[in-house]
């Protein structure tokens, strides 16, 4: 029932992120998936880093630690998706120039600054360990 629940609040409520996620979803159909908690999880070749939109989770393509706490996080921002609604396409778009504009990148390499420093990606990360019970990126 969970599961259900789940689904149905991603194509209500959080039917931006939805579908901007499926986009990225028909863009990575080749890919590998799997379902995690309720969401689609695609493992795309990317061996770091990961991507949330709605209902769809982007995750490294690879068995390790790192990506299951990739996972765990990315599932914090579907619980972010499911509660904030409209307002987390703010929230990503946030998270995606934390994630990539140069001055950040620079700033977090030189001052040794974690990723989860920045408010969003804690917030995913908590979020994700509080719901799945499993350790999420920190770094």
């Amino acid at each position: 029932m969970r599961k259900f629940l789940f689904v149905i609040l991603q194509c209500t409520w959080g039917i931006g992120a939805t579908l901007v996620g499926l986009v990225f979803f028909i863009k990575n159909r080749k890919c590998p998936r799997h379902r995690y908690r309720g969401a689609v999880d695609i493992r795309w070749n990317n061996p770091y880093g990961g991507l949330s939109l709605g209902l769809f989770i982007f995750t490294p393509n690879v068995e390790s630690e790192h990506a299951e706490q990739v996972r765990v996080h990315e599932y914090g921002h579907c619980i972010q998706n499911i509660v904030l609604g409209p307002l987390m396409l703010i929230v990503g778009a946030i998270s995606v120039i934390w994630a990539n504009h140069p001055h950040f990148v620079r700033k977090r390499r030189e001052q040794n600054i974690r990723y989860t420093s920045c408010f969003v990606e804690s917030w995913a990360s908590k979020w994700g360990e509080a719901v799945t019970k499993k350790k999420a990126v920190w770094d």
